[in-house]
């Protein structure tokens, strides 16, 4: 399909679609656009090619919501705030050599896309940030390919441990189960069973019990689990109360 825009004429001319549904795939790129004309009458458009043009701003108007690959590089676009956050279905969407500066509003419009798995931003100003990459990763966990690098799950857990400290925190200190509080520091740890030595032994034990022992926190990790044998079934129902058996909780703890 042959597009050219003149100035102050309609860069999508009647004569050359004839029916809204039939356009599923638009090619607009390298005709020297400044603005996006209104695509969200294309109800079955899926591609839209706006490449290497001259474009700054993107309007919400511009798409409609069904829009799976969108190609925006190599324009002059300042933001895309307010723009692209409707389009819950794009899979593909480059935005590279652009003039975004401001990544947190950019990743922000990102976030409902769940299914975007190829993203392109490098070139525009943001990425010069060192962090820039991990950031994306971190909040865009659909993202298989950026900045047309596959994504490796390595980057992804450095991603998670710089941008969720106190989530990752809980992660190293907790094994399984639930834990439990360590027992206070400084408590002298003494030893319950005694037994009679005699003379020498008791001499022995005075000069060991002199001796103070230092206190070593230990970790304690401790779960619950039902006992279903003390669950009344249809059985028991037949029998005395007193005959039933006692349910409970069973608690395990593991130093």
């Amino acid at each position: 399909m042959e597009i050219y825009k003149q100035d102050n004429e309609d860069p999508l001319p009647k004569r050359v679609i004839q029916r809204d549904t039939d356009v599923t795939h638009l090619h607009l790129a390298r005709r020297g656009l400044t603005y996006i004309p209104d695509l969200s009458r294309f109800s079955m458009l899926r591609c839209v090619w706006l490449n290497n043009n001259k474009i700054r701003e993107v309007s919400r108007a511009s798409f409609n919501c069904c829009l799976t690959e969108l190609y925006l590089q190599n324009n002059d676009i300042l933001s895309i705030s307010g723009a692209l956050r409707h389009l819950t279905c794009l899979q593909v969407l480059l935005l590279s050599n652009n003039q975004l500066k401001c990544l947190e509003e950019t990743v922000s419009e990102l976030k409902n896309m769940q299914d975007l798995h190829t993203l392109s931003l490098y070139l525009n100003p943001f990425t010069q940030d060192p962090e820039y990459r991990q950031y994306v990763l971190h909040h865009l966990p659909s993202v298989k390919f950026l900045d047309r690098k596959e994504v490796k799950q390595e980057e992804r857990r450095r991603a998670f441990k710089l941008f969720s400290v106190e989530r990752q925190r809980v992660l190293d200190t907790i094994a399984f189960g639930r834990r439990a509080l360590p027992p206070p520091t400084g408590r002298r740890v003494t030893n319950s069973i005694t037994k009679p030595l005699g003379d020498h032994g008791s001499r022995k034990s005075s000069h060991s019990d002199e001796r103070e022992k230092p206190s070593v926190p230990k970790s304690i990790i401790q779960f619950s689990i039902m006992n279903w044998t003390g669950t009344s079934t249809s059985q028991w129902n037949h029998l005395d109360d007193s005959s039933k058996p006692a349910s409970g909780i069973l608690t395990v703890k593991l130093r």
